[in-house]
């Protein structure tokens, strides 16, 4: 049985969205969770998960999402899939009380996803930079934009200057295929 805390919020105060680091109002979904050593194939696809969703380490056995009801229900599932294994998981709904913990929380995953937008673009500056950029490898590349971008809660100061990056190498390869395909019957060469 996943248990899901929620604070209560006054009446008329509305939840902050994600976006907006450092706000002491920022509420958080947070995971807490232990699971057994073995088997260890459980483990290992839960820790991938939280991987996959971005969150943020708060503690031993403690994650956290900024709060909405997508990543909700993101660490509600990831809970769920704890007690399968037959570990323990409690979701919770919380806001730091101090302002510099929200702006903690938020850096730490600023940083996480700055790392990792920062080695996307260091491969489109080193194979972009050569002239040999396909469709395929420029695809790869949005592919891997979104991931990252899915995650990217807080907008990462290296998000605009990848997204820029890939943008600029796809007009430049469309205008590449444009130019070596056959002119059409009618067109004017």
């Amino acid at each position: 049985m996943v248990v899901t805390m929620v604070t209560q919020v006054a009446q008329g105060q509305l939840a902050s969205k994600a976006g907006t680091p450092g706000r002491a109002e920022q509420e958080w979904v947070l995971l807490s969770y232990r699971i057994p050593r073995e088997p260890s194939t459980p483990r290992i696809a839960i820790w991938r998960k939280l991987k996959d969703l971005g969150v943020v380490q708060i503690g031993d056995g403690l994650v956290g999402l900024p709060f909405d009801a997508r990543t909700k229900e993101h660490l509600e599932w990831v809970a769920a899939k704890v007690l399968e294994a037959d570990g323990e998981a409690i979701v919770w709904i919380a806001k730091p009380t101090l302002r510099r913990s929200n702006t903690s929380l938020a850096k730490q995953m600023n940083e996480s996803r700055d790392a990792e937008y920062s080695e996307l673009l260091g491969e489109i500056d080193t194979i972009g930079s050569g002239g040999s950029t396909d469709t395929r490898t420029l695809q790869r590349w949005r592919r891997e934009y979104r991931r990252i971008d899915r995650r990217d809660y807080f907008r990462a100061p290296l998000r605009d200057r990848v997204r820029l990056a890939i943008d600029a190498l796809g007009r430049s390869v469309s205008g590449e295929v444009a130019a070596k395909m056959p002119a059409a019957k009618g067109d004017k060469q």
